[in-house]
């Protein structure tokens, strides 16, 4: 379906934006007690510390600079999340309230795996330095 994989680079940059976005949202909510959501103590482990993860991770994500480095990241510290937090109350994600963090993990693996797409602060740096290289 070639209509599919003309926008194939573009559908995976938008993907990135969202799901790092979300992600970040997630993280602002705990850290700064916005959103509904009451504020987590600094520095107490995990919860300020996945908190951070998400804000920042999400924002790099989103903005597309470090990309597969902070996916990574974002990726295992959600498979940690589902594992130590949730898999304890029962096997299923549906069962134990981990749909989410389930979600988050493989998308950010995702994205660790298949990079920017067309849109990100990282590929418009490597453009310019590919176009300063071919100048000099």
């Amino acid at each position: 379906m070639k209509v599919l994989e003309r926008y194939q680079s573009q559908v995976i940059a938008v993907f990135r934006i969202v799901i790092g976005f979300l992600f970040s949202c997630h993280g602002a909510a705990a850290l700064f007690g916005v959103l509904g959501t009451r504020q987590v103590e600094a520095f107490v482990w995990p919860s300020w510390w996945a908190s951070m993860i998400q804000f920042v991770g999400g924002a790099l994500v989103a903005i597309g600079f470090g990309t597969r480095y902070a996916a990574l990241l974002c990726s295992g510290s959600m498979a940690y999340a589902y594992f130590a937090v949730h898999q304890a109350d029962a096997l299923l994600p549906v069962q134990n309230g981990g749909e989410k963090a389930a979600l988050f993990c493989f998308a950010f693996l995702l994205i660790a795996f298949l990079g920017n797409g067309a849109w990100g602060v990282e590929r418009g740096a490597s453009t310019r330095r590919q176009t300063a290289v071919a100048v000099e």
